[in-house]
């Protein structure tokens, strides 16, 4: 049974249609992009309060380590304490992005400095010695996530194939400094970002090799961004259910973004924007939903005012530039995504000016394709971002 729809303007590439899958399961956990409530509000008496969510208790975990993750996050500080504590629980977790056995993959983490003084979290995952690099990876991460979590499974996947792999924690989230789930300005995000990546680019282990940009849901726009602005920086580009429009029938209506807009010039900061809740829509697999859960450092409260509004203006301004992407372009998309849409997806393949070009939509996945679905589908997506950057990465 065909699991997947390939798109592609490279019919000399292997073949990337997709191999057997397990039946969909209807489980999930949290979103990586904002999906925006449509309340009905009285501008005449509506009152803002500033809450913050209860963290959710994580099943498993002794009162010691349950006190440890429900702590307060808003600072760096403790976010990597908290880190620090997990560490050896991450790795006795039952999902397969943590069982793998990739002996020898070398790992460095440091912390740069942005343009602001801020202290930015960089880690690197590099093949065995004896493995010539073929190419290196720069990743984007997802909108309160990390890249010290599920993407750990995912770089080193990638590493053992030949690719050295770099990400960083974006200002306010993960390890990073600055107040956490904070964006006060998704152009300088992005280019805190750029800036590290350009440092990376000069490391002595990837002079002169290939470059290539990857991102995950809202760092699907972030790597847009990137792209956008040095074009011809980039060997290729790969989007993963990317945040490219926010979907017509979660806009917020006029009346709400007006308020919001209001709201985040006088309280930026404030937790005054409630998220739907898509526990169902993200994870297709419920033991890796469970597993997301250990994910502590991520940001999982009510989004920030401003932060609300910066993804909203970022969606708009690269809606408007679909038709510049112009460089090698993949993009893998779960076809049952009610996250980000995959007709989205299909819009930005149909629009991008690239010459080499290919959209992978899989058959009843949801939002999480590289952590949430049945073991063989992660492999499968794995697989497929393999091939295409040894396509592209081939001497022939």
């Amino acid at each position: 049974m065909n699991l997947s729809l390939t798109l592609s303007f490279r019919p000399t590439e292997p073949s990337l249609f997709d191999r057997k899958s397990f039946s969909p399961i209807k489980y999930a956990q949290k979103q990586h992009v904002p999906i925006f409530h449509q309340p009905k509000l009285d501008p005449r008496r509506t009152q803002f309060s500033v809450t913050a969510k209860r963290p959710s208790p994580i099943e498993g975990l002794s009162e010691e380590m349950s006190v440890m993750a429900s702590q307060n996050l808003d600072h760096a500080p403790a976010r990597r304490r908290v880190r620090s504590a997990f560490v050896d629980v991450h790795q006795q977790l039952d999902h397969c992005l943590f069982k793998m056995d990739h002996a020898g993959i070398r790992t460095e983490e440091w912390y740069g400095r942005n343009s602001k003084g801020m202290q930015i979290f960089c880690k690197s995952w590099l093949p065995k010695l004896d493995v010539q690099i073929k190419g290196a990876l720069c990743f984007c991460h997802g909108y309160g996530s990390t890249c010290t979590f599920f993407f750990e499974g995912i770089a080193k996947r990638i590493a053992a194939s030949g690719y050295a792999v770099y990400a960083v924690d974006y200002p306010g989230f993960g390890l990073s400094e600055g107040l956490h789930g904070y964006i006060p300005n998704f152009d300088e995000l992005v280019d805190d970002v750029n800036e590290q990546f350009t440092n990376i680019k000069g490391r002595p282990e990837v002079k002169g090799l290939p470059f290539f940009i990857m991102g995950e849901s809202m760092g699907g726009a972030v790597t847009l961004k990137i792209h956008l602005k040095e074009p011809s920086k980039w060997d290729g580009v790969i989007l993963v259910a990317p945040m490219c429009k926010i979907a017509e029938d979660v806009m917020p209506p006029a009346i709400v973004l007006k308020l919001l807009a209001l709201m985040s010039e006088v309280l930026p900061q404030a937790k005054l924007f409630p998220q739907k809740d898509m526990a169902g829509l993200s994870y297709r697999d419920p033991r890796k939903r469970k597993t997301a859960g250990y994910n502590v450092i991520s940001y999982k409260d009510h989004m920030r005012s401003r932060t609300a509004v910066e993804l909203l203006k970022a969606t708009s301004d690269i809606e408007t530039q679909l038709d510049k992407v112009s460089g090698p372009l993949l993009i893998l998309h779960g076809a049952a995504d009610k996250v980000t849409d995959p007709l989205v997806s299909q819009l930005l393949y149909e629009k991008a000016s690239s010459k080499d070009k290919t959209l992978k939509l899989y058959q009843d996945g949801y939002h999480c394709i590289l952590q949430g679905e049945p073991d063989d589908r992660i492999f499968t997506v794995l697989d497929d971002i393999v091939t295409w950057l040894d396509f592209r990465c081939s001497p022939n």
